[in-house]
């Protein structure tokens, strides 16, 4: 048994969406979230960047006595996830899009997949995405400008129903009947991609699964917080503004310290 808290990291803001999952699921564990918005977005920098960022916030996380971490971006995982495995001796929950479930229900034969362009052009998406779409259409589309606007809390602006508009209607026009969303900051954005694509289209994220996995770590390793404790502890932390997650949580969310800090 463990009270030590659950780290979670994320270029910003879109993590939160893990955090949630994960907050419902173990109601009792303390929870630390990072959000790198000073940083944001991943997706377009490069390999080498990226670790860099992973490792700085990995690094925070540990020393703030964390007993497992969730990389809580897609970006993140597919391009550091095995360094960080490598060089720290911690589990790690890694998030990848939600490509097989996607190929699993698809009745149409093709998918959408939104995405950054860190994660569309890794490694790991790539092999993926060769093992679970034989015989798949998939419409990639590289979701530039998606992360700024959340970053700067414009979720429901004029700019942000452009830019929705211009990644998904050609997908809808190749007849998917999915649309995976392969960066956690997407799903703040359901509301608006469900106006676009009406009821027809499965809207699929990674939260959930990320959260019964983190459950499921914790079990194997013995770590799970079995004080049942009513009040849990929430420490979200951001480098840049703290608004913009009161914001993103609105006003049910109370249960949790906000810290700005340079990390």
């Amino acid at each position: 048994m463990s009270t030590k808290p659950i780290g979670i990291f994320d270029s910003g803001v879109g993590g939160l969406s893990i955090w949630k999952e994960i907050t419902n699921l173990l109601p009792h564990e303390n929870t630390i979230y990072l959000a790198d918005s000073a940083n944001a977005p991943y997706g377009s920098k490069n390999q080498d960047e990226i670790i860099r960022l992973c490792i700085k916030n990995t690094e925070k996380l540990i020393n703030l006595g964390c007993k497992i971490i969730v990389v809580a971006c897609n970006t993140a995982t597919t391009n550091a996830i095995k360094t960080l495995r490598t060089n720290y001796n911690i589990p790690f929950i890694g998030i990848e899009p939600a490509i097989k479930p996607a190929g699993l229900q698809t009745k149409t034969k093709s998918i959408g997949i939104l995405a950054t362009k860190g994660t569309l052009n890794s490694s790991l998406f790539a092999e993926t995405a060769q093992k679970h779409m034989y015989g798949i259409k998939v419409i990639e589309k590289i979701g530039t400008g998606l992360v700024p606007l959340i970053e700067s809390g414009d979720i429901k602006s004029t700019k942000m129903t452009e830019l929705l508009n211009e990644y998904i209607n050609p997908m809808l026009l190749n007849n998917i009947d999915c649309l995976v969303l392969g960066c956690t900051h997407y799903p703040f954005l359901i509301p608006q991609i469900k106006e676009i694509t009406g009821t027809r289209i499965n809207i699929i994220d990674s939260g959930l699964a990320v959260a019964k996995q983190t459950n499921s770590i914790l079990v194997t390793t013995e770590t799970t917080n079995n004080s049942k404790d009513i009040f849990p502890s929430h420490k979200l932390y951001s480098n840049t503004n703290t608004e913009i997650i009161k914001t993103i949580l609105g006003n049910n969310n109370s249960n949790y310290k906000l810290i700005l800090e340079d990390f």
